[in-house]
């Protein structure tokens, strides 16, 4: 059913077709307060330019001519700052940066920050809660491309609190110095950044992706950060050409991101789309992601942030996007440790990916990484490489290629053994495949403990050629291969179709329970 998705002082999001994907299967009319809006083709759609504390009434026009009416009430707003009236230039070479914080700074509580169009050059700029940062169409914060006039955010600073530190700056699982990132939220709580403006990093201008891997003052940063936040909403943006990881939320709790764009070159370093960190409550629907690394890494950290903290990722729902471009699409780990858990991907479109849904962890991150409850349903996928990955023995650490992380031997089961428990993966629909249906591998000592596929078609491209299907040691080049499954206790198959596969659908080692239903 039709049904808002957020509603602020200026914007609303609506869901459009709840059984469509990131395109909805028909056109959608929009009529505000009787004016016809336009045109929408995408389940999930936004309105701007409201008016604050003012009752609308939404009509959508289907495809078969029937309407559905919802009707919301935007937020009350206390005060509008506009960044001109604070010297912001927005010419496309004058540097705004101390403008554009003065106005965040001086926001009241319940107001809003206006960005009006105009190319805005700044550097990292620092949110406060209980505000509206809005960049409007026409509008784009330019981040600066010399590194030497960011700040630094400390990875660990004592402090006299329970854990006896504040984390700051985060990379790769670590608390490691790292630059600020273009929008900064530390411990904030009621914020909203909205618009259909854009937030460009500008790492194609700069030298942040050449020798991506040589710290240079600190470690790269996201366009957007954040340390510690509660009730965030992110809607309507695009953010592009990031340092690194884009969108970096870290141990923050009641997140929303809806209808928003993330775009990087496919060859640019670690410019993974979305990153959520030891974070709980965290929606992210109607988005679309084509970046250089991951679309979507969900994470919780490496063994050392793991097993002090034990803070799992944990409620999140990702619904109505398209993933193109990608190493992976919707993907979980490698950075587990402090363990991933009640994930729900839905109605998805992918499109190209390397590895389009996709587990990945090791040994050595912990007792406390524990990966339960992931349920991946309703998605389609076209052209990838590789379909489903559950992969235990990811080596892409400096350590990954040891022989204690890629021993195929059951090796005593410790503190820092990680766990896969329940994954489900249902009603994939999957064409061009390349390697293999799925290639799924827990631990020798901590096998996976249920795998489910259910309701699957697969179609492999005839023109395929061979490729490793995961990112481990010891892994054979395939094509047009069925399930590969190891190391399992229980693994369920119910009506899974396929077209194109060569050899006997199912290769299993260490498998102790398998239930299959309708295999054809």
């Amino acid at each position: 059913m039709t049904r808002t998705l957020c509603v602020t002082s200026r914007s609303c999001s609506v869901l459009l077709d709840p059984d469509g994907l990131y395109e909805a299967r028909e056109k959608h009319v929009l009529y505000l307060d009787g004016e016809r809006l336009g045109e929408e083709y995408r389940s999930v759609a936004s309105l701007f330019d409201l008016e604050p504390d003012t009752e609308y009434e939404l009509q959508i026009e289907n495809g078969d001519g029937s309407r559905e009416t919802l009707n919301f009430r935007t937020r009350k707003e206390t005060c509008t700052l506009d960044v001109r009236d604070f010297g912001a230039k927005g010419d496309g070479e004058t540097e705004d940066t101390a403008m554009l914080q003065a106005a965040i700074l001086c926001c009241p509580d319940d107001g809003r920050v206006v960005v009006p169009p105009g190319d805005y050059v700044t550097g990292p700029l620092f949110l406060k809660s209980r505000m509206t940062l809005e960049i409007q169409d026409g509008a784009a914060l330019r981040l600066l491309t010399d590194r030497n006039r960011f700040p630094v955010l400390p990875g660990s600073t004592p402090a006299d609190n329970n854990d006896g530190e504040v984390l700051l700056g985060m990379f790769e699982g670590c608390a490691v110095d790292g630059f600020a990132g273009a929008l900064n939220g530390i411990d904030l709580t009621d914020v909203a950044i909205i618009g259909e403006g854009i937030i460009d990093g500008r790492a194609n201008e700069g030298d942040w992706w050449i020798r991506p891997k040589e710290i240079r003052i600190a470690s790269r940063g996201n366009l957007l950060y954040t340390q510690r936040c509660k009730g965030m909403l992110v809607q309507g943006l695009t953010f592009m050409n990031s340092p690194s990881w884009n969108i970096h939320p870290a141990f923050s709790e009641d997140l929303d991101f809806i209808d928003i764009r993330v775009k990087a070159p496919w060859d640019s370093p670690n410019t993974d789309g979305f990153d959520p960190e030891s974070c709980r409550n965290v929606r992210l629907l109607g988005a679309e992601i084509s970046v250089g690394d991951d679309c979507i890494a969900i994470k919780s950290g490496k063994i050392g942030l793991g097993r002090k903290y034990k803070r799992p990722c944990e409620n999140l729902e990702i619904g109505w996007c398209a993933l193109l471009d990608g190493h992976g699409g919707v993907t979980v780990g490698s950075e587990m440790a402090g363990g991933v858990r009640k994930v729900r991907a839905h109605h998805c479109y992918m499109k190209g990916n390397d590895r389009a849904l996709r587990i990945k962890t090791r040994r050595d991150r912990g007792k406390d990484g524990i990966v339960d409850d992931i349920l991946f349903q309703d998605i389609r996928m076209d052209g990838v490489k590789m379909p489903l990955i559950v992969n235990s023995f990811y080596f892409c650490d400096a350590d990954g290629k040891s022989e204690r992380v890629q021993s195929r031997e059951k090796l005593p089961a410790d503190e820092t053994t990680p766990e896969i428990g329940t994954v489900c993966f249902e009603r994939v629909d999957a064409t061009g495949c390349k390697a293999c249906v799925a290639y799924a591998m827990g631990l020798p000592e901590k096998p996976m403990k249920q795998l489910t596929l259910r309701n699957c078609r697969f179609d492999f491209d005839p023109e395929a050629k061979p490729l490793v299907p995961a990112m481990a040691l010891g892994v054979e080049e395939c094509c047009r291969r069925g399930i590969i499954a190891k190391y399992i206790r229980g693994l369920t198959l119910e009506n899974i179709q396929t077209t194109g596969v060569e050899g006997e659908l199912l290769d299993t080692l260490e498998v102790e329970k398998l239930d299959i239903h309708d295999k054809k």
